[in-house]
């Protein structure tokens, strides 16, 4: 199966993450969740890997702006519903090869991916 990369293109990590990919030779798709959208069902498939801890970006600004009743009574579907709703709450990239996902892009990712 294809590793889908999933991100905006706005996103530093996720043009590093790009750049990695072609430079290793590992076969990808891109899929701009901002400009493409996001199903339900997929985001729940990272949290469900994932958790909703790791999938949710608390450090980004669309977090900071966010009220703070939202960021103080965030649960798991609470989480996935803010992310829904603002796709940017996502940390970015996420890889999904339909068997794992992976968030982020940091030394065990890369370790993973070209393994």
């Amino acid at each position: 199966m294809t590793l889908i990369v999933y991100g905006i293109k706005n996103c530093d990590t996720c043009r590093k993450a790009l750049k990695w990919l072609e430079a290793e030779s590992i076969e990808h798709e891109y899929h701009d969740f901002r400009a493409h959208g996001l199903s339900d069902r997929e985001l729940v498939r990272w949290v469900d890997a994932q958790g909703w801890e790791t999938v949710l970006n608390r450090r980004g600004t669309t977090w900071r702006k966010l009220p703070d009743a939202d960021k103080t009574a965030v649960g798991r579907d609470r989480a996935v519903a803010l992310m829904l709703e603002n796709p940017t709450l996502i940390k970015r990239p996420v890889f999904d090869d339909g068997e794992r996902v992976f968030v982020g892009f940091d030394d065990a990712v890369r370790e993973a991916l070209a393994g």
